[in-house]
């Protein structure tokens, strides 16, 4: 009995302390987001965003599926760098947010090109019958160096 005692007590911080898988898969995702935007893989973010995707964009725009494909294939949405640092992912039944910072480098088309732009973002996950799809995200830039 001490035993199952002792090996309780010593897996309880996996539990609580360790991410959930739902946690992990959304921290990939956002990655596989960020790289599928970055290569202006459309086909990879049709897979990802919902069709009802929607975002508060950092230029003060709400932009729908079908203009942010439009930015995209426009060079609006283009940078010679990204990174996106997850800082906290919190899941509710089927809705995952993660928040966290971007910086990314502007190539062309915006007023920061070649500045590194720093941003806060927010982006909401739902779990569906065929994974997790992007919802909603809004994005605030922060700083430009």
């Amino acid at each position: 009995m001490e035993k199952i005692f002792v090996i309780c007590l010593l897996l309880l911080p996996v539990k609580l302390w360790g991410q959930s898988a739902n946690e992990a898969e959304i921290k990939r995702l956002e990655q596989v987001e960020l790289e599928a935007v970055h290569k202006g893989d459309t086909v990879t973010l049709f897979k990802l965003w919902s069709p009802n995707y929607v975002v508060n964009n950092p230029y003060n725009q709400i932009v729908t599926v079908k203009q942010i494909i439009g930015f995209i294939r426009e060079g609006k949405i283009d940078y010679s760098s990204v990174e996106r640092i997850v800082e906290k992912v919190t899941l509710t039944q089927n809705v995952g947010i993660a928040m966290g910072k971007e910086i990314v480098t502007p190539e062309k088309a915006t007023e920061n090109v070649g500045k590194k732009v720093t941003r806060r973002y927010t982006d909401v996950w739902i779990k569906t019958s065929s994974g997790w799809r992007l919802i909603a995200r809004q994005a605030t830039n922060i700083l430009v160096e």
